[in-house]
Formats: C-alpha cells, structure tokens, sequence
C-alpha cells in the first residue's frame, strides 16, 4: 500500500509530481492539508508512511492552546502514546531556508527537547509562531519542521483550537471532551 501512496505522489524521475494533499477527517469536522515533499522530503514521507498505514486513525488532539497551536497524533482517548517508528532527522533549517515558516495554518512536526526526535506527532500553528523556525543548531535552536499547510477547513482548526481544556494527570491543555482523528486519507496533488 505504502508504495502505490508514493506512486501518486514521485514522477518517474523519483522527484515529487505535485504537491499531495491529504484530508484530516476528526469527529468536529475536516480540514485539508497540502504536503511540500520539495521543501521537507523526509518529513512529508514520514508523515503520509504514517497516514497509509492508518496510523493516526484513532489518535486525538490531545494538547490545544488557543491563539498558539493544536497538537495531535500520538494518544489515543485514553491517553496511551501509540508506538512509532524511528525518530526522524529534524529539516526545520532547510525548509526555512525554502520558505516555509511556522505561520498561521501551517504543521509541522512535535518533538522533545531533542532537536531530532519526531516520530509520529504534528502540530498545527493557530497563528504566526516565528520563535518556533529554526534559528541555529543548538537544541534551543533548532527549531521544528514546517511540511505543510492547510488548504481548506482552517475554521474547523480554529473550533478546534477553542475547545475548553483541562490537565488529565500529567497532561496539559487536554481537550475536555475528545477531539479525535478519525482518518488521516490522500485526496490528491495538486499542480
């Protein structure tokens, strides 16, 4: 399956034909979200390994901060963390370099304090948060990879970012009641 995913996506010269865009469906509604694979190619590959295999099926915004970001992709609504793959290597500085800025409607990858730790968990910018690109390659620094930005549905990420929340034990920003990914699906490329 994975494979006839990336022959949508790779022209035959192995470079990316368009820019794949894929539909968040959650149980508040469904936003859509264009890929840039020329600007982050191992984070967008990443990302759409984990949509193929249905992994965020299932998963939950489980931390929301109106006015900053929702993040999501990595509990489910109990809050038991999904085992991932391998942590990626962190393209904040490249995909900087190729515009792509922590701003308004844009995702990018969650990581620990360790610049290169994202795995499976994104989060996506409520607003401008240009504290967040990368700025220098200390761990303070390093900042978190923008992929992507929605392209349709921004409303439905902005209820979302307003849902009342609360701390569920060690755990803040919790949404109240479950915000939850229901599919995480390829539409289409766009040219």
């Amino acid at each position: 399956m994975y494979l006839a995913v990336m022959a949508l996506v790779f022209a035959a010269s192995g470079a990316w034909a368009k820019d794949p865009v894929v539909e968040v469906k959650t149980n508040m509604g469904s936003f859509a979200i264009e890929l840039y694979p020329d600007k982050a190619p191992k984070t967008v590959e990443n990302f759409l390994r984990y949509a193929q295999s249905s992994f965020y099926d299932g998963t939950i915004f489980h931390r929301v901060i109106g006015g900053f970001m929702i993040q999501g992709g990595g509990f489910d609504s109990a809050m038991r963390q999904k085992a991932t793959r391998s942590p990626i290597a962190n393209e904040a500085g490249d995909a900087l370099k190729k515009g792509l800025r922590n701003e308004l409607g844009t995702i990018a990858m969650a990581r620990t304090p360790n610049p290169h730790s994202a795995t499976a968990q994104f989060f996506i910018n409520v607003k401008d948060n240009p504290f967040l690109d990368f700025r220098d390659s200390t761990s303070e620094g390093y900042g978190y990879a923008v992929f992507g930005r929605v392209v349709g549905g921004m409303d439905v990420v902005l209820r979302i970012s307003r849902v009342p929340t609360a701390t569920r034990g060690a755990f803040q920003n919790v949404p109240a009641s479950a915000v939850t990914i229901e599919s995480v699906t390829l539409k289409s490329a766009r040219n």
